[in-house]
């Protein structure tokens, strides 16, 4: 007799000895799923992997069978396939660690319609876990080519509107992003927002440079963040750090095109933002729209301090240092207005290369909130043309010591043992 399936309910074979072997049909729940050491694979819960098929579903179950194992898990997403996967949201609190292994390619889907009566701001969102690792070799694609076309920067007859950022994380502890590529996301490509001791490595974020608002890592509202020896290159910030965020240490990182690295934007608004306490140390930076910077608007309040940027290699880089707290990034102009964001002890050290236009060094600071404790040492930033470059300062109160090139033009010469004592403060601060 056969069942439904076509396959024997009960088979007979006959063993050694002339004893049988009874065989009765397997049914395969969420338990038999997961394998001894906590593994599951998405294809375990009815993912296709085609490209075609959606995806979605066999992730949301595979996450939540992940998720409530009282001992650690890994969910597998298997190399050499792809996985069409919709806007889907990993939520915790899990019951104990959680890695996503991401081996093959997950890729969004192609029209924005696919958000309609969702969240469009976010595509793959983690929130509100303990301990999580996303690591794996594979390659998340948003797809965002659509996306760009509809947007008021590249088209300004269109309305602006958000666009999803490719992975969120949000309220995360204890996380681990290592070994991923991400591809053309829709807006934002990795963010960090209210997370809490976070380790991003080897990873390799591109997209066109004409695509809008691409930011490769976005870290905002966090805490003890590290970044290293990561490939970026997009159409916005390499790495932005922004609103109320403190003890970032980004290392060997290798930025562009793009817009370089930046603090801020902050106090948009009138938003009152602090960052502070963060180290940049070791970075190629090519064919950006600018280097190092950080950029306020008007109206705001709170303050940029503590940071050092050290150690960098530029090359055609327009606006290699910049500190810009006069930032407008809107369809009309910006009313001037006296509040800004305070900018103090910031340095720049070791910093070197070529730059694309004459003003090698910007420092437009508030009339009435002008930086201080700025501190050059060791500049050397040529003209990519061989021509003589310039700095320009507005406000900006601080210091220099060694081979500074352009020569620095401060309104004041402020204490050299005070800057190095800050810069110092800040290596041990971010190393505890």
């Amino acid at each position: 007799m056969e069942s439904k399936w076509g396959k024997p309910i009960m088979e007979l074979e006959k063993k050694k000895g002339g004893d049988s072997l009874i065989q009765l049909p397997r049914f395969r729940g969420t338990r038999n799923r997961v394998s001894s050491r906590g593994v599951i694979s998405v294809f375990d819960f009815g993912a296709k992997g085609d490209g075609i098929q959606n995806d979605t579903k066999a992730f949301k179950d595979a996450w939540k069978a992940a998720c409530s194992l009282p001992s650690k898990s890994t969910i597998k997403v298997p190399a050499g396939r792809t996985f069409l996967v919709g806007p889907i949201d990993f939520g915790g609190p899990c019951q104990s660690k959680v890695t996503l292994k991401i081996s093959g390619t997950i890729i969004a889907p192609q029209d924005p319609d696919a958000w309609d009566g969702l969240n469009q701001q976010k595509w793959l969102y983690f929130h509100n876990i303990g301990y999580l690792t996303v690591q794996g070799g594979g390659t998340i694609n948003g797809m965002g080519q659509e996306w760009w076309s509809r947007s008021c920067k590249i088209n300004r007859t269109n309305p602006c509107q958000h666009a999803p950022t490719a992975i969120s994380f949000h309220r995360c502890k204890n996380l681990k992003v290592r070994n991923i590529m991400t591809i053309n996301s829709q807006q934002m490509h990795i963010a960090f927002t209210y997370c809490h001791r976070v380790m991003a490595s080897h990873l390799k974020v591109i997209a066109p440079v004409g695509s809008p608002n691409t930011d490769g890592i976005h870290i905002s509202a966090s805490t003890n963040i590290q970044v290293k020896d990561c490939v970026i290159g997009t159409g916005d910030d390499c790495i932005s750090i922004v609103s109320n965020t403190s003890r970032v240490h980004v290392k060997s990182i290798s930025c562009g095109p793009g817009h370089g690295i930046s603090i801020g934007s902050l106090g948009k608004s009138r938003s009152c933002d602090n960052v502070y306490d963060v180290l940049v140390d070791g970075a190629f930076i090519s064919n950006t729209e600018n280097g190092l910077r950080i950029k306020t608007w008007q109206g705001g309040c709170g303050s940029a301090r503590n940071i050092t940027f050290q150690n960098v290699l530029m090359e055609n880089v327009s606006n290699p240092i910049i500190i810009d707290q006069f930032y407008c990034d809107s369809r009309t102009p910006c009313q001037n207005q006296t509040l800004a964001v305070q900018v103090e002890s910031v340095s720049f050290i070791g910093i070197e290369g070529t730059s694309a236009t004459e003003e090698a060094i910007k420092f437009a600071c508030s009339d009435n909130s002008p930086c201080h404790g700025i501190y050059l040492d060791d500049i050397q930033l040529l003209s990519y043309s061989g021509e003589p470059t310039r700095a320009f300062c507005w406000q900006a109160w601080g210091s220099s010591s060694g081979i500074v090139s352009p020569p620095p033009c401060f309104s004041c010469r402020e204490s050299f043992i005070k800057q190095k004592v800050i810069s110092t403060a800040i290596h041990r601060t971010i190393s505890r």
